[in-house]
């Protein structure tokens, strides 16, 4: 009898911080909401890093399942503690974002999701470089996104002194553009990330998260 190995997550890019994941169950993760307009598969869990209006519009999430959870920098800064929210489809841990005049630390996080086929994503959300950034390669990350707009967080030097230290298989830059374009992406300056094993994904695009 042949077995079947266990499917992997599908991660579509919306633009700008906005990312849509549908795991291995079919289950429906929307982080960052605010940039693209494939909202249309119904929410099991909704995602927000901080409160600036670019990450948290949650309203754009119109379909929902009966049991849509919402978590935000909120839930995931519980008594100035981050969490770890243990879901029957994907693990999501807290981490550290913030450290620089725009972003505090107190009030941002990043994720980490671990998916039922064991992948591991890291979206940074807005920050600079943390403090636990040194520890987070024992994570053994596979997918991570940094932002690397060089105006409200850091830019693309320090980002990619950020990966080095995280150490994931795939390095993704995002949120890289500020002066407001349609798709809220700028190619060009994401060819510039100079991190090891860059990949860059385009608003749009869908990438499949395998190990």
């Amino acid at each position: 009898m042949k077995i079947e190995s266990n499917p992997a997550p599908r991660l579509l890019y919306l633009g700008h911080a906005s990312l849509r994941v549908v795991t291995p169950e079919e289950k429906v993760i929307y982080i960052d909401p605010f940039a693209g307009d494939a909202y249309d598969l119904p929410a099991d869990l909704i995602l927000v890093t901080h409160d600036h209006y670019d990450h948290c519009a949650v309203d754009l999430v119109k379909n929902r399942s009966a049991d849509c959870r919402i978590i935000t920098q909120i839930e995931a800064l519980e008594n100035g503690e981050h969490q770890v929210f243990e879901l029957p489809y994907v693990t999501v841990e807290a981490v550290e974002a913030g450290y620089n005049q725009n972003h505090d630390v107190r009030a941002c996080v990043g994720y980490v999701l671990t998916f039922s086929n064991g992948v591991k994503l890291y979206v940074s959300g807005d920050t600079s470089a943390t403090e636990q950034m040194a520890d987070m390669a024992a994570m053994e990350i596979d997918y991570a996104f940094y932002c690397c707009d060089g105006v409200y967080n850091m830019g693309l030097e320090e980002a990619a002194r950020c990966a080095e230290l995280v150490g994931a298989k795939h390095n993704i830059p995002y949120h890289n553009e500020t002066a407001g374009s349609e798709e809220m992406f700028d190619r060009e300056l994401a060819e510039q990330f100079a991190a090891p094993n860059r990949l860059i994904v385009s608003p749009g695009e869908e990438l499949i998260l395998e190990g």
